[in-house]
């Protein structure tokens, strides 16, 4: 590895170290007034954004993409307006630093208070998506955290062009302009460096395929949140409504089909699928979505004259991120749940039913990140939750689960006032270790 690569990262972090002191006891006034620079500049870039963003849509990389992931790779003008929107959202939303999570008074007269706060560095690696590089600076800037962003090399003129901004919108908050910093290098030895500063950065957030979050997570010193992948499911129960069950359907696989929360699988309880499946696949076949069925539902389809292909078992657990959905009959809300758990990647689910004691089964018992009774799987977002944007969404369980918002980015110390209060072990001694 070259050694000046590795002292660029190094010095990055240790930048972004120092920033997250400061930024750490920053006034809300002072972050907000970053965020709604930042908004305002956005407005006010579009050309030079979009002008940004077509030398990464021209380039090599960008033409080795699928339609669905380069389509997350490209800005318009209808997106920069929802990211500007966006940044104002987090603006409205409450400063979480400082929140109290817990206040006791022992007997002695102690005073403990739990509070929340910023976790201090946070490293986010994505690919392909430059509306991350707002989401992430803008919510950590306002939980608190400094951030140090690595993007792909087929969106690097855009993230460039985005992080210029932000830093903007930081000097003219008087902030630390190294509270956000985009390492300005998509080389590798770049990335594995930054895996390993554990004494700098507190907290990794791999956002991409799956190849790449796997690497993150094997190979870094630093706590990883993520999720691998979506293998989302949408169950359409024996008291499905037909419509609703047609409408759920159609939006979690096309409304945006490379998005991780995009719906890959599909059941059908075996007493309804006759009536709902064609109707379904017309619908899916207009939005041109190849069906990969088993046996039972492209028999159904074949009956019906519809298109479809016979599945490979390996179709029963991929994301897809694609215009392509498996399907599959079951015979019963159980039989639904195992197969959820077994085959899913615990991020998004979905039951249709009009039967609210089987609804209420399925959001208890099928064991993911975000569950759903009629709706659709499209709605785990940020934005979508409220929380303006979102950093990530994560199937751990530790510490965070499901999108990942100011909350999420903070952590919490125990903050103890006293009145001269020593301690004494006379009548109740220290457990021997």
């Amino acid at each position: 590895m070259s050694l000046d690569l590795n002292q660029l990262v190094t010095s990055l972090a240790q930048r972004a170290r120092a920033a997250s002191f400061v930024l750490a006891t920053a006034p809300a006034a002072a972050k907000n007034a970053a965020l709604e620079k930042l908004a305002d500049l956005i407005d006010a870039s579009h050309f030079m954004l979009l002008e940004s963003n077509q030398r990464d849509l021209l380039s090599p990389e960008a033409g080795a993409l699928t339609p669905a992931v380069r389509d997350r790779l490209t800005l318009n003008e209808m997106r920069l307006r929802h990211l500007a929107a966006s940044v104002r959202e987090v603006v409205a939303l409450p400063d979480p630093v400082g929140e109290s999570l817990e206040e006791i008074t022992r007997p002695n007269g102690l005073r403990i208070r739990k509070l929340r706060v910023p976790i201090g560095v946070i490293g986010i690696i994505f690919e392909s998506r430059p509306n991350v590089t707002i989401d992430c600076a803008v919510l950590c800037l306002k939980s608190g955290n400094a951030a140090l962003l690595r993007g792909g090399k087929e969106c690097f003129h855009t993230n460039m062009a985005l992080a210029s901004l932000v830093s903007q919108a930081l000097v003219a908050a008087n902030l630390p302009g190294d509270a956000v910093q985009l390492v300005p290098t998509t080389d590798r030895a770049a990335l594995n460096t930054l895996l390993k500063l554990d004494s700098l950065i507190h907290c990794l957030i791999p956002r991409g395929g799956e190849g790449l979050i796997r690497y993150v997570a094997e190979n870094s010193t630093i706590p990883v949140i993520k999720h691998y992948k979506g293998v989302c499911f949408v169950y359409l129960d024996a008291a499905a409504d037909p419509a609703m069950a047609e409408s759920i359907t159609v939006n979690a696989k096309t409304q945006r089909p490379g998005v991780c929360n995009a719906a890959e699988q599909l059941l059908v309880h075996r007493s309804v699928a006759p009536k709902l499946l064609p109707e379904i696949a017309r619908a899916l076949a207009a939005q041109q979505v190849e069906l990969r069925c088993d046996s039972t539902s492209g028999t159904i389809l074949r009956d019906a004259q519809l298109p479809f292909t016979p599945a490979k078992s390996s179709d029963y657990t991929t994301e897809f991120l694609d215009r392509i959905l498996a399907i599959r009959i079951v015979d019963s809300l159980e039989d639904a749940i195992a197969t959820i758990n077994r085959d899913g990647s615990g991020h998004s689910d979905a039951i249709v039913t009009g039967d609210e004691s089987a609804a209420r089964r399925f959001l208890a018992a099928v064991d993911s990140a975000t569950v759903y009774w009629n709706a659709s799987t499209r709605f785990t977002d940020g934005f979508e939750f409220g929380y303006g944007a979102e950093i990530g969404i994560s199937t751990d369980r530790l510490h965070a689960r499901g999108p990942m918002g100011l909350r999420e980015l903070c952590t919490y110390k125990f903050v103890i006032e006293g009145t001269g209060q020593i301690r004494n072990d006379a009548f109740r001694p220290e457990p021997l270790k």
